[in-house]
C-alpha cells in the first residue's frame, strides 16, 4: 500500500513531467523525484528527445545522496539504448533502494523489462501509484505503442445550437479570444494538425502554433482527395514551411497539381481508398510511422464526419459560444442519416469549464459493448 508521502512525491513527479507537455515528442512526458530520509534530494523532467531522461537529471542533482534513496518515476525506466543510455543502469549504479513507478512502459522494447532488471539487482519496485494520471499525460505515446495509431482529438467550435459556419461558409469568429488561445495550447502539444481541403479553400488558415516562445511547430496535414490545394495558400507560406512541414494526403491528382505543390515544398502522400477518397486509417498509420503521438483534427463538418464514422476519434473538444446561428447554418459532423437512436454516437463527458464567455466540453466516444 502506498503512503501519503508516496502520493505527495509522485504528484510532484507528475508536475515535473508536465514541463515537457509541448516539447518531448515523440518521447513520453516523464518526471522523477529522488527522496532520502523524507527529504527531496533530486528532481528532473524529460524535456526533449535526445536529451537526458528525467531519472538522469534527478540523479545528477541528488549526487551521492541517491544511494539508499527512493526514486519516484512517472513511467517505467527504460532498459534499452536509444538516443540515450538506459535509465535502469543509472538507477542501479546510483544504488537507489526503492523505485516507485506510476505505470509500465507500453513500448515493447521496455514493457516490464526495466522493472525486472531493477528487481534483479535487489532494488524494491512498486508499480501503479497514480497510474491514471500518468497515462493521461501520455495518451498519444500509449496509443502509438499499443495500436500503431496516434491519439486523435477532434476540436469543434460551435454556437449553442451546434452550428460551425454560416451556410455561405463564413465562420470567423464563432468563439472568443480566450477560447482561441486555449486551442493554441492543444496545437502546441500535438505532433500533427489535420485539416481538410474545404477549410483550406474557405478559411485559408495557417494552422500553426501562435504562442510566444514556441520552440516546436507540429506537422500540418491537409486531407485533399482531388488535390485542389492552392499553391499560394497560407499553409504553404515558405517561412512557415521552414518551421512546420505540410503533408498533403490525396487520392487522385484530378487537377494535375502534384508537381506544382511539390515545388512549393509540400510533401505529397497518395492514399486512395476504394471510394476515391483519402484512406483515413492509412493516413493515421502513416503518421504513427512518422512518430506522431497526438493529432489535433481541426476541420469542417465533412472531414469531421468522415473521422467520426470511421471510428478514428479518441476525444472531442467542443467549444460552445453564446450564439444562435439557425438551422440553415452548417453542423458539426456530416454523416449518413441515422434512422434509429441506437445509431447515435454516445459520449462520456469528462471535463466541462468556462473559458471566457465560451464553454469547453471534453468528451470521449463510448466504446460499444457488443
Amino acid at each position: 500500500m502506498f503512503s501519503i508521502a508516496d502520493h505527495t512525491y509522485m504528484t510532484l513527479a507528475l508536475r515535473l513531467a508536465e514541463r515537457g507537455l509541448y516539447t518531448t515528442q515523440p518521447n513520453p512526458r516523464v518526471g522523477c523525484v529522488i527522496v532520502k530520509n523524507n527529504q527531496i534530494v533530486g528532481q528532473g523532467a524529460h524535456l526533449k528527445a535526445g536529451e537526458p531522461h528525467a531519472e538522469v537529471f534527478a540523479l545528477r542533482e541528488a549526487g551521492a545522496n541517491a544511494e539508499g534513496a527512493d526514486a519516484y518515476v512517472t513511467l517505467e525506466p527504460c532498459n534499452h539504448h536509444g538516443r540515450t543510455p538506459p535509465c535502469v543502469d543509472a538507477l542501479i549504479n546510483a544504488r537507489v533502494k526503492r523505485v516507485v513507478v506510476a505505470m509500465q512502459d507500453p513500448n515493447p522494447l521496455v514493457a516490464g523489462n526495466g522493472i525486472k532488471r531493477l528487481q534483479a539487482h535487489g532494488i524494491e519496485v512498486e508499480v501503479g501509484l497514480m497510474e491514471a494520471e500518468s497515462k493521461s499525460l501520455n495518451l498519444g505515446f500509449i496509443s502509438r505503442m499499443t495500436s500503431a495509431l496516434p491519439y486523435v482529438r477532434c476540436k469543434v467550435a460551435a454556437s449553442l445550437d451546434g452550428r460551425t459556419a454560416l451556410n455561405n461558409g463564413k465562420s470567423l469568429w464563432i468563439t472568443g479570444e480566450p477560447a482561441r488561445l486555449d486551442v493554441q495550447h492543444w496545437r502546441a502539444q500535438s505532433c500533427a494538425i489535420v485539416t481538410g481541403i474545404g477549410t483550406v479553400l474557405t478559411d485559408n488558415p495557417s494552422m500553426n502554433v501562435r504562442l510566444e516562445n514556441t520552440g516546436r511547430q507540429p506537422l500540418r496535414v491537409i486531407v485533399d482527395s482531388n488535390l485542389q490545394t492552392p499553391t499560394d495558400c497560407k499553409m504553404l507560406n515558405p517561412e512557415l514551411l521552414s518551421l512546420s512541414p505540410v503533408l498533403v494526403a490525396y487520392a487522385q491528382d484530378a487537377h494535375h497539381k502534384a508537381s506544382a505543390l511539390t515545388a512549393t515544398g509540400a510533401q505529397l502522400l497518395h492514399l486512395p481508398d476504394e471510394s476515391g477518397r483519402v484512406n483515413l486509417h492509412a493516413l493515421l498509420k502513416n503518421l504513427a510511422s512518422r512518430d506522431v503521438n497526438e493529432v489535433l483534427l481541426e476541420a469542417g463538418q465533412g472531414l469531421n464526419g468522415a473521422f467520426l464514422q470511421a471510428g478514428l476519434v479518441d476525444e472531442f473538444i467542443f467549444y460552445y459560444a453564446p450564439k444562435l446561428m439557425g438551422a440553415d447554418a452548417k453542423g458539426m459532423f456530416a454523416i449518413s442519416e441515422l434512422i434509429e437512436m441506437q445509431q447515435a454516437t454516445d459520449l462520456q463527458i469528462f471535463d466541462v469549464r468556462q473559458i471566457g464567455q465560451d464553454i469547453r466540453v471534453r468528451a470521449k466516444p463510448v466504446k460499444s459493448k457488443l
